[in-house]
């Protein structure tokens, strides 16, 4: 009897654990909003396979979270998406190693060097569009992932080659469509089955996506150091402070986190933006106003500073943050709002509340992007990108790249939702990889092309070439 009581409680923890894994995966926002209103904040979350999270969605515990030394936080372990980002990533590195890591990281994604990627995003989005004929539907998501992956391809390889940029389009779709919630979410799924399991995909999917890295890598490496601006480029003849530099296996799973999270979340925050611009026929008439403004010289640099159209981005990461959750893992002891917590263990900031705490968002289910204009919240109230130290580095390319995207579609192609989808609710967000996203397609049918006086965004025309 003694023995079978333990093995029983055992059965009954993993079902409860199990139960919560479902309810979450199937609608995390309202599984963060139901456990913060039965238990307060800050609220504990156990998931099967890992460390139980001490979770807040208060800015008060966000700021506690963020503003913890540098070296009293880490990414937990295990963790979700190690596996496919792999461990050298700079996602799940911690200490020195990040420090220098992300000093050699960020340049490329910033300043000058970034903005150079602008009519990359704009011509990449309309060669995607050049074929949105009136009557087709498309489905906005894979679309979207098609032009944020070409952009990344660019900045990454440089590459312009229509074969190579097709081969690594299969090969990374293949790798996102294999690594599924239940394997992001239950690692005890991530397991072989004679080659027939999910996590037997996801392995063949990852090797083939590795196999290409690699051959790039080495390509790359063979050839002569021609100063390409590229980030592949930057990498390879970088130095650390001691002169080392970054083995081909480190080089492999930084170049696979840039290439799935510098398109993937992107995409999937232009789609819910695209989603909502649809159903707010006022907002895109500002948003078309704003545009049409500029002419139809505009450059990419003037689209990315528009106010209002960045105002819409934000509130869109504000209801749909890509990365819903911001977890760290404790190398000494924490006040979370209070609450005393010991060295090793998990806390998170649970973004679906901090972005709709009522002290600070007034009708927070509210698609609003005028709350956005003329005021400028606290990187503890909104935080989409995560924060501190380990704020993601492609936020500002994310920034930048997705007002150009949407104002380069706006202005070229008239949309509407199926008629099905004005009625009914929003799709709610739900894990699918390294991002959440909506839990079923998004799709626009195209009505036509704007027409040329509502223009404002056009391919330059060569010297010497007479338009026509």
């Amino acid at each position: 009897m003694s023995t079978m009581r333990p093995r029983a409680a055992r059965i009954r923890a993993a079902g409860r654990g199990a139960v919560r894994t479902v309810t979450a995966g199937a609608d995390p926002d309202r599984y963060f909003r139901w456990r913060r209103d039965r238990d307060g904040d800050p609220f504990e979350v156990r998931f099967p396979g890992f460390a139980p999270i001490l979770f807040t969605g208060h800015p008060e515990g966000a700021r506690d979270i963020f503003r913890a030394p540098v070296d009293l936080v880490e990414p937990p372990t295990p963790n979700p998406i190690a596996p496919m980002v792999g461990d050298s990533s700079l996602i799940l590195i911690s200490g020195e190693r990040h420090r220098r890591e992300r000093k050699l990281l960020t340049p490329p994604l910033h300043g000058e060097r970034m903005r150079a990627y602008g009519e990359i995003i704009r011509d990449s989005t309309l060669d995607e569009i050049a074929d949105w004929t009136p009557g087709r539907t498309v489905d906005s998501r894979a679309a979207l992932r098609a032009i944020t992956l070409r952009v990344i391809l660019e900045a990454v390889f440089g590459l312009s080659d229509a074969d190579r940029s097709a081969a690594y389009t299969r090969v990374v779709a293949d790798f996102l469509a294999a690594y599924t919630g239940p394997l992001m979410l239950v690692p005890l799924l991530r397991h072989g089955m004679f080659g027939r399991a999910p996590w037997d995909r996801f392995v063949r999917a990852r090797d083939e996506f590795d196999a290409l890295l690699t051959e790039d890598i080495a390509r790359r490496r063979a050839g002569p150091e021609d100063g390409r601006p590229d980030i592949l480029s930057m990498l390879l003849t970088a130095t650390y402070d001691d002169g080392s530099r970054m083995d081909d296996a480190e080089l492999r799973e930084e170049l696979r986190t840039l290439l799935v999270a510098g398109h993937e979340t992107t995409a999937t925050s232009v789609c819910w933006a695209l989603f909502h611009l649809h159903r707010h026929p006022d907002v895109r008439a500002r948003v078309m106003a704003e545009v049409r403004n500029l002419g139809s010289t505009a450059t990419p640099e003037q689209l990315a500073r528009l106010p209002y159209l960045t105002a819409v981005c934000n509130e869109t990461l504000r209801l749909h943050p890509p990365v819903p959750i911001v977890l760290r893992r404790l190398t000494g002891p924490l006040h979370v709002r209070g609450v005393p917590v010991a060295p090793g263990a998990t806390v998170g900031i649970a973004l679906p509340l901090l972005h709709s705490h009522p002290g600070v968002w007034e009708r927070p289910d509210r698609f609003d992007p005028g709350r956005f204009v003329g005021r400028r919240y606290s990187p503890f109230e909104f935080a989409p990108f995560g924060g501190a130290h380990r704020r993601c580095i492609g936020s500002a390319l994310a920034d930048y790249e997705m007002p150009i995207v949407l104002a380069t579609i706006l202005s070229r192609v008239r949309l509407a939702l199926p008629e099905r989808d004005r009625r009914r609710r929003p799709p709610v967000s739900v894990p699918h990889n390294i991002a959440t996203g909506p839990r079923r397609p998004i799709m626009l049918d195209v009505l036509g092309p704007r027409h040329a006086q509502d223009r404002s965004v056009r391919r330059p025309v060569p010297r010497g070439t007479a338009p026509c």
